[in-house]
């Protein structure tokens, strides 16, 4: 339930991480950028809901599962454990963490595909195409970029399955008016221009909706051999995850919260946020989201980060580094609004010492050691001011309404640039009035006062508006302060500090300055431990491993086995077992079933298709009661891995291995 009926709500998402991983600083931004967003709406005395969580079907999972030696829930399981764990780390407020494996969300999942097939917006047929497997995409020969996925510059395969479809251009151009009559829907602007351009406007082909060749996915429940694909699984977690319901029995929560006020999502994805999901909640009859954000990304050197490509860094080894705050405070300062960010080694150094230890830390160290030196921590306003003073109050004031401003407009960086120069302008306080001066005369004790309450209040501001970026540094300033975070109506005033409080008389150092070449050779030794870490575990695998030797046997004894390559054309899994799968294998013209013990390892959907060597003259035998007319070689590892022994070059089924 929403948790003040008073208020006036507000519902904030994130896109959902593809549970395949550990999440990148670049994946991990998007959560922090919509924790930043949520706490000022608190501030401003929104109800506010926050959803995050994990998308966490596909056949890319179900793959790694397999990789793994484990169950794709399983896979699932430690993955969505792992993302929550770094949402956790960076201090993100989210309200609900939502998985795709959640049995509420499954079970509207599927009443969702029965209501739009039942009503003729789905449709049974078949895909032909280019099928990109680690972005669940299928593209047309045309869309490719020198031979490869547009996205993620990967191998495409040629895939052609049965499979369900919606009507996409049903409701194209009432998606085309609902743009055009709301100029906010997406954001920024140039996201919109993209999408009408290369999208609507040519006109929508229906998209595929269900998938076949494997098995990780909420199933079809009229036609089980069908599973939903991703995007009508995934979208629909903004809604199942507050309380709708297919049936019309929708939860006073999802009353109360939808439409959401805010996706906020990679701009990788906004066409699917702002043209799939929009119309199958149009095929829905429900209400569109008020706004879609596509931000930009955070590139680590000029290039996305990928594993692939070696340039990934990961928020938990950042915050080893910097720790939370001072990461929280990069990410957010460094992304402009529209235009990819850059992040590095050497950008976060500067930043830390420049920003956070000099303008922040020293700012706020000088200003209560200066409270105690001269007045043992007592901060009075002595009522002595002058033309800086004023300057000083109207800047402040300034750049408070600033960042309300530039928060309405989801311009984070530009808030925290304001937040900022209240610190810069205090710096500059300081050296206009020079307090140590003031302290040498007696005469001047009022005005040195004044001074150095004018500088707590205008720190106190400061901070009041930096807890909803960085919460603990906001915190930790104001326990110095010995004061409460100021509410934004009462930031429209100067001069709430009570005059006559008492500074800690022990500051704490908010961010200790760092040496460039010191962290270099740091992050340069960290690199090195897993290089060689890598290298070790592949030196281990090329060492490979011994097994006990069986008895010698003459040439004659192996002579009298036929091997020969097979290709599976069917399997399915064994009824009433744990372990077997039993594959149809052509073996020249001939077919064969042969039951293996590889279900924890292999699917029945990868099976199909395979070349894989086989021994034909095995006298057949049963096995759980299905007959099996020969074996499948496999290889396994010291820690019971098996993998298929397949033909390094193409070869016809029937082959004679010898």
């Amino acid at each position: 339930m929403c948790k003040d009926s008073n208020k006036k709500p507000y519902y904030i998402t994130t896109a959902i991480a593809y549970a395949s991983g550990k999440p990148h600083i670049g994946n991990t931004y998007e959560a922090v950028l919509a924790d930043a967003i949520a706490r000022f709406k608190r501030e401003e005395g929104y109800d506010v809901f926050f959803q995050t969580g994990t998308d966490e079907h596909g056949q890319k999972i179900e793959e790694k599962a397999a990789a793994a030696g484990i169950t794709p829930k399983e896979f699932v399981d430690q993955a969505a454990g792992q993302i929550k764990t770094i949402w956790d780390l960076m201090n993100t407020s989210y309200d609900k963490f939502i998985r795709t494996t959640d049995p509420d969300h499954e079970a509207q999942v599927q009443k969702i595909f029965k209501k739009l097939y039942d009503q003729g917006d789905i449709y049974k047929g078949y895909y032909e195409g280019l099928y990109c497997t680690p972005c669940e995409s299928f593209f047309t020969e045309s869309q490719l970029v020198d031979g490869k996925c547009p996205d993620c510059g990967r191998e495409v395969k040629p895939a052609k399955e049965e499979a369900y479809f919606f009507r996409m251009s049903k409701y194209a151009d009432r998606l085309i008016q609902h743009i055009n009559e709301n100029p906010d829907f997406i954001q920024p602007v140039s996201r919109k221009n993209e999408m009408m351009n290369n999208f609507l406007l040519p006109g929508l082909q229906d998209l595929c909706v269900s998938r076949t060749t494997f098995t990780w996915g909420i199933p079809v429940t009229f036609d089980p051999r069908h599973v939903t694909y991703v995007w009508l699984d995934a979208l629909t977690n903004y809604i199942t995850g507050i309380g709708y319901d297919c049936d019309g029995n929708n939860s006073d929560q999802f009353a109360k919260l939808w439409p959401a006020d805010l996706h906020l999502i990679g701009k990788d994805i906004i066409r699917f946020h702002t043209i799939y999901w929009p119309i199958f909640l149009m095929a829905l009859n429900v209400p569109l989201p008020k706004q879609v954000f596509g931000h930009p990304w955070l590139l680590q050197g000029e290039g996305k980060m990928s594993k692939s490509k070696g340039n990934v860094l990961y928020a938990d080894t950042l915050v080893d580094f910097f720790g939370v705050d001072a990461v929280r405070y990069f990410v957010l300062h460094e992304m402009p609004f529209d235009n990819d960010g850059i992040i590095s080694w050497e950008l976060m150094v500067e930043r830390m010492n420049s920003d956070l230890a000099n303008i922040l830390g020293n700012l706020v160290n000088r200003t209560i050691s200066m409270s105690n030196k001269y007045f043992d921590g007592v901060v009075r306003d002595g009522g002595i001011t002058d033309e800086f003073d004023e300057d000083l109050k109207a800047v402040v004031l300034e750049e408070v309404k600033k960042v309300s401003e530039k928060m309405e407009k989801l311009r984070v960086a530009d808030a925290i640039t304001s937040i900022f120069n209240i610190f810069r302008r205090s710096n500059k306080y300081i050296d206009e009035t020079a307090p140590w001066t003031l302290a040498k005369d007696e005469a001047s004790k009022a005005r040195l006062e004044t001074v150095l309450y004018n500088l707590t209040e205008a720190i106190t501001i400061g901070a009041s508006l930096l807890a909803s970026f960085m919460p603990e540094t906001s915190a930790k300033i104001l326990s110095q302060l010995n004061t409460t975070k100021r509410e934004l109506p009462q930031m429209n005033e100067f001069g709430l500090y009570p005059s006559g409080n008492k500074v800690t008389d022990k500051p704490e150092i908010l961010f200790a300055r760092m040496d460039m070449k010191e962290v270099m050779e740091k992050v340069e030794a960290m690199h090195t431990a897993a290089e060689g870490a890598t290298e070790e575990k592949e030196s281990q695998e090329d060492d490979g491993i011994d097994i006990e030797a069986k008895a010698e046997i003459e040439y004659e004894d192996f002579a009298k086995l036929q091997f020969q390559v097979g290709e599976i054309i069917a399997c399915e899994a064994v009824a009433k077992s744990k372990k077997l799968l039993c594959s149809k294998v052509k073996i020249g013209s001939q077919v064969k079933q042969i039951v293996s013990g590889i279900k924890a390892h292999y699917s029945p959907e990868e099976m199909v298709g395979k070349k894989v060597m086989v021994v034909v003259n095995l006298k057949p035998a049963k096995l759980a009661g299905v007959l099996s007319e020969g074996m499948l070689l496999c290889a396994e590892d010291a820690q019971g891995n098996l993998s298929l022994m397949v033909p390094e070059k193409a070869m016809p089924s029937g082959a004679e291995i010898c």
